[in-house]
């Protein structure tokens, strides 16, 4: 699929637009009637299936991207050809932002889950946050959240024994402790988003099914004992 959508008819709630996550994410939540006259190019939106790449490190840096579903992983390959997954990009989270300074992009984006996909000229977002500082400072806050985002995978995520930085990336993983559930991904996806073999992955996931700190429940769904799993951090 791969719709053009006007910007203001996607700002109006028309075409297929009212549950939007780019308008719920608010980053243009400040924008002001007038300023949909200065835009001229439409929204481009898509699906990209799992393996898929929305762009590549390298890539002129010519567009950003809002996630309206699914999850893209950021990925650098070290020397010898290995691969280290560095932050995932959820629902509602924009990537590409060094598009905004006219950078090339610095990773590989990579589709996990069938993702939809709303694509934004860095030279529109550029022009108005010039003239809007609502927009400008939400700009910021994203940039802000990115570094916190990776400081945290470098802290939380790279450090300690592996059955804690499993433990640790379960609990990122649960958005709601209502309903503790989560997409697990593959092996090898684990051992580069953690820095572990694959092996000691597949081990420890295993341990944790043992344990019932993971319940599986179909098409790579898990329920997780996050109680359980933070008192394993604790002791």
């Amino acid at each position: 699929m791969n719709i053009r959508v006007p910007f203001k008819e996607a700002w109006s709630g028309e075409a297929d637009c009212k549950q939007c996550t780019l308008r719920e994410s608010v980053l243009f939540a400040g924008l002001r009637e007038s300023d949909f006259e200065k835009i001229h190019h439409p929204i481009n939106q898509f699906v990209l299936q799992p393996g898929q790449a929305l762009y590549r490190a390298g890539d002129a840096g010519d567009r950003m991207f809002t996630i309206r579903s699914g999850v893209v992983k950021l990925v650098q390959y070290l020397p010898d050809g290995a691969q280290r997954i560095v932050r995932l990009v959820n629902t509602a989270d924009v990537t590409g932002l060094e598009a905004l300074l006219g950078k090339p992009y610095e990773h590989d984006a990579i589709v996990m889950q069938p993702t939809e996909v709303c694509c934004l000229p860095a030279s529109t977002v550029q022009a108005l946050s010039k003239e809007n500082p609502d927009l400008h400072v939400e700009l910021l806050k994203r940039w802000h959240r990115a570094l916190s985002e990776a400081d945290a995978w470098l802290t939380e995520l790279s450090t300690g024994p592996a059955r804690q930085r499993i433990a640790r990336l379960l609990l990122r993983l649960v958005h709601d402790d209502a309903n503790p559930e989560c997409i697990l991904f593959g092996r090898e996806d684990l051992g580069a988003m953690l820095g572990i073999t694959t092996e000691t992955a597949s081990r420890t996931i295993a341990e944790f099914k043992r344990q019932r700190l993971l319940t599986e429940l179909g098409s790579h769904r898990y329920r997780v004992d996050t109680r359980r799993l933070r008192e394993l951090l604790t002791d």
